[in-house]
Formats: structure tokens, C-alpha cells, sequence
């Protein structure tokens, strides 16, 4: 029993709004009654069943079901902007319906020649295509079509895609087939889920023992979307559930819950809280990024279950984030002298592993000028005393740049705050090849210009003679610098207040 578009001078009629598995359930059916419903939309593509295919028609005229999306609140419009940030002009999107698409849509007004191949879309759609942001025009494949399985919303979307050529409909076995999928460049999965544990594993389907959906079309676009050229899968939910009560970050998945997504097709895991990228990490790394998207109140019980689990450290502190959130207002892109963008954002607790490596690549020069010492050693009891920080009395910026991972850490400045005479120790410090390309110079401006408006009233800082070009960063920073020498280092004070 199935629903059409009333037929057309060929004899064909549509499925409209829903081909989804409709055309292969009519192709193996002994016996087909169609509703020919006149509001039923006419769309195209592999869309189209014969009348002589069909062995009864009963004209009936209804309204078709409609599904209206209320406005996003404030956590889904945090996760709609952290899932955007992600989604490059050019790419490809997968992404259903529901609340968080429809947050979401709002934050990719800005941006250019978005294409669309989904299993299913709502309302979202139609003002991303009337202001521009999605012409489909970069298309690996079905090129200036939008391509979906299905979609549902209100009158208004019914309405929208009648005899509309820009929306294309075909069979699940084409939309979902994770090959068709991964031929797009830049092909962004968007998938929900009801809860992660601290190694990755999502649950998308079930509370416990009882079943909430079915497991959609979710693995399909993440193996899909991680063939892709450039493409990134997306797991995206807020952090809690129940009015906050339960913490959707959890150390073992509910009893009785099914694992949708395993943990090795994982790769980025995004709350209002941030992003996690899970793909190649150690259970370590994922546990220490899961816990930062978690909200901040569930944290320390998550760090004390990972270490009774043995997946972390056992001296790994609890983060300092739990006690003022991560300032996101500190974020800043900026481009050094030979044109290169940089990254500068404050540093995260998960950032432990990218920092330890950064500090081991170091010359013996640049650890001596540093840290005025011969021998340095980077043990994980300090390195993770440099990763969290309260941002608040304490500040540490890094500079990254795009990697295989995600992300590379290539410079850190930090300044360490006495709240008794509001001054502050300084520190830099840029991995050798990024020596003598700006880094420096940017870093001092901008701690300059953090520490100005959190009421810091000096600098100071201790550099050796041969380090030539921390000097002319600070004496070049526009501020009246006082310098003293005792023999073996410059002790560096000045007033930014």
C-alpha cells in the first residue's frame, strides 16, 4: 500500500515525498493499491512507478503528515555552531531532521557552494538554498542536484519541492550506499546520538533495553563520509539529558543499550561544549577528549571511572575547565609574514599529547633558550600541569595549524598571573621550523591584549643573551621595556597597563 502523485500524460506517477524503500517494496510486491493523493508533491528522479504497475488506484485526497521543528534553545544552537565550524564551503552534507539540523542551519547562511546527498532533510533546507549557502554547485556527483531518500516537514517544504528540478529522489540502496557516499569530496555526515562512552562507542537507538528508532542510515554516511576525500562523520548531541540530570558522555553504555557507531568508525564526537576527534587516538586520548565535551559537572566523576577502568593515568588531574568553562571568545585566526594561518586558541586539557610531542621535537637549542637548562625532560605529570589551566588567573594560548589528526600544535605562549601585585610571568615558545616567521610577535600582541582586558598591570620575563629574537619581540612590542642583565640573563619588566 503506497501513496503517489496523481499520474502524469506518461502514466507515471511520483512518489514524492518518500522513495525511500517504497520503489523496491512495489518491485518484489504480488499486489500494489496506490492512494493517488492530489497533494502529494511530483518529484523527480528515480522517483516514478507506472500506472501499469500498479494493480489498484484509489483516488482519496488527504493532507499529508506534517512534522514542524520548534525553535533550537541555546545548548542545540551551541552544537549547531561547533558541527559548523567543521563544514568547509564547497562540502557536501548529510543531515537529517530534527532539532539539531535545524540549529545548525543557522550557522551555515555564510557559507558557499554547499551540496547536499542526504537520507532524509526537513524546512532547514529551504533557506539555506533562497540565501545562497547551497547550490550544489560542487558536487562530486548528481552535480546541481540536491539527492535525498525522503523528507519531511511542513506544508511549506511540501509545497517547496513540487516540480522542483533542484531536488532529486532515489532509493535507499543509492542515497545510503556508503560507496556512492564516499565519491563526494568533502563529504560531511551529520548523524545524532543518545549517549558515548569514554572509548567512543555511540548509541544511537535504544534507552537501555528499550528501543527509542531504528538504526537509520547513521553507519552508512559515517563509512561513507570517512571514504571521502577530505570528508568528515559527525556524531553530534548535547552533553545531558533529562533537564540535565544524566550526563550523555557516560563511562560504559546503558545495559541493554546497542552499540550503533563502533568505536573505530568514530572520528568526531561534537556537544555544546566542543569537539572531539576520536579517530586513531589511543583509549587515553579519547577518554581525556570525550570528558571535555562532557558538561563540566559530570567531569571528575568521569576522570575517577576512567581511572578505576585503568584507561588514564592514575595521577591525571582533574581539569581545571570544571571550574570556569573554555573561553571561546579567545579563539583567533591570524596570518603569519609568508601568508600562513594560524590557529591561536587557549589550551585544552586533551591537548597533552600534541603539546608532549611539539616539546620533544624541540633543538637543544630552543629547549636551552626556553627553559635555561642543558637536560629538559618532558614527563606526563608536568606536561599535563601545562594543559590545564583555570583561564582565568593563568592564561596559555597555542598556535596550530591544519594536520592528518586535526590539529598540530606549533607554538605556546603562557602567562602566570600574581594576584597580589597583578604581574605576570611571560613565556614563549615555537617549535624550530616555525622560528623567525612572525610567531612570536603575534603571541606577545595577543596575550598583550588578553591580559589588558583581565586587568594585568605588568610583564615580566627572563631570556638568555643568546636569544636574540625573544628580545627583539619584546623590545619591539611598542611598550617602554626595562632590562636588566646580571651576567647570564636578561631579566625583561614592563608596564601594559
Amino acid at each position: 500500500m503506497i501513496s503517489v502523485s496523481p499520474p502524469d500524460a506518461s502514466g507515471l506517477c511520483s512518489f514524492g515525498i518518500s522513495v525511500d524503500i517504497v520503489k523496491s517494496a512495489c518491485a518484489n510486491a504480488r499486489y500494489v493499491i496506490a492512494q493517488v493523493n492530489n497533494n502529494m508533491p511530483r518529484t523527480f528522479g528515480d522517483s516514478f512507478i507506472h500506472v501499469n504497475n500498479i494493480d489498484v488506484l484509489v483516488p482519496c485526497d488527504e493532507d499529508l503528515i506534517e512534522s514542524v521543528i520548534p525553535e533550537p534553545n541555546d545548548v542545540l544552537r551551541r552544537i549547531g555552531l561547533n558541527i559548523a565550524r567543521l563544514v568547509e564551503d564547497g562540502s557536501t552534507i548529510e543531515c537529517g531532521i530534527g532539532r539539531i539540523p535545524q540549529a545548525l542551519a543557522e550557522f551555515l547562511k555564510d557559507k558557499r557552494d554547499l551540496g547536499v546527498h542526504t537520507e532524509m532533510f526537513g524546512d532547514w533546507i529551504i533557506d539555506l538554498i533562497e540565501c545562497g549557502a547551497i547550490t550544489c554547485a560542487k558536487k562530486s556527483l548528481n552535480n546541481g542536484k540536491v539527492v535525498a531518500s525522503f523528507c519531511m516537514g511542513s506544508r511549506r517544504l511540501y509545497k517547496y519541492i513540487d516540480n522542483n528540478a533542484f531536488f532529486e529522489f532515489y532509493p535507499t540502496e543509492y542515497v545510503n550506499d556508503p560507496y556512492i557516499i564516499g565519491q563526494h569530496n568533502k563529504m560531511i555526515g551529520i548523524n545524532v546520538g543518545l549517549e558515548v562512552d569514554l572509548t567512543g562507542q555511540v548509541c544511537a537507538d535504544s534507552l537501555g533495553y528499550k528501543f527509542y528508532s531504528g538504526i537509520g542510515g547513521q553507519v552508512d554516511f559515517i563509512r561513507g563520509a570517512a571514504r571521502s576525500r577530505g570528508g568528515k562523520a559527525i556524531i553530534a548531541m548535547p552533553s545531558t539529558a533529562k533537564s540535565g540530570e544524566i550526563s550523555r558522555v557516560v563511562p560504559h553504555l546503558t545495559e541493554g543499550a546497542g552499540v550503533v557507531t563502533t568505536r573505530g568508525d568514530v572520528h568526531y564526537v561534537v556537544t555544546e561544549y566542543g569537539v572531539a576527534y576520536l579517530h586513531g587516538k589511543s583509549i587515553r586520548e579519547r577518554v581525556l577528549a570525550l570528558v571535555n565535551i562532557a558538561h563540566p559537572k559530570f567531569r571528575a566523576t568521569l576522570i575517577q571511572a576512567a581511572k578505576a577502568q585503568n584507561y588514564i593515568y592514575a595521577d591525571q588531574i582533574e581539569f581545571a575547565s570544571e571550574r570556569m568553562s573554555y573561553p571561546e571568545e579567545l579563539e583567533h585566526y591570524d596570518t603569519l609574514k609568508d601568508g600562513t594561518e594560524i590557529f591561536f586558541r587557549p589550551v585544552k586539557p586533551t591537548d597533552e599529547a600534541m603539546l608532549s610531542e611539539m616539546l620533544y621535537s624541540l633543538s637543544d637549542s630552543s629547549k636551552r633558550k626556553r627553559y635555561i637548562a642543558q637536560t629538559v625532560a618532558f614527563p606526563h605529570q608536568d606536561v599535563q600541569q601545562l594543559t590545564n589551566v583555570d583561564y582565568g588567573q593563568d592564561v596559555s594560548i597555542v598556535g596550530s595549524v591544519p594536520d592528518v589528526s586535526g590539529e598540530k600544535i606549533v607554538a605556546i605562549a603562557q602567562y602566570y598571573l600574581d594576584p597580589r601585585t597583578q604581574a605576570a610571568e611571560v613565556a614563549f615558545l615555537v617549535q624550530d621550523e616555525w622560528q623567525e616567521k612572525g610567531m612570536g610577535t603575534f603571541m606577545l600582541a595577543y596575550l598583550t591584549q588578553i591580559a589588558v582586558q583581565r586587568g594585568v598591570k605588568r610583564f615580566y620575563a627572563k631570556v638568555l643573551p643568546n636569544n636574540k629574537a625573544m628580545l627583539a619581540v619584546f623590545h619591539n612590542s611598542g611598550y617602554e621595556v626595562k632590562t636588566e642583565f646580571d651576567g647570564e640573563v636578561y631579566s625583561i619588566m614592563y608596564d601594559i597597563s
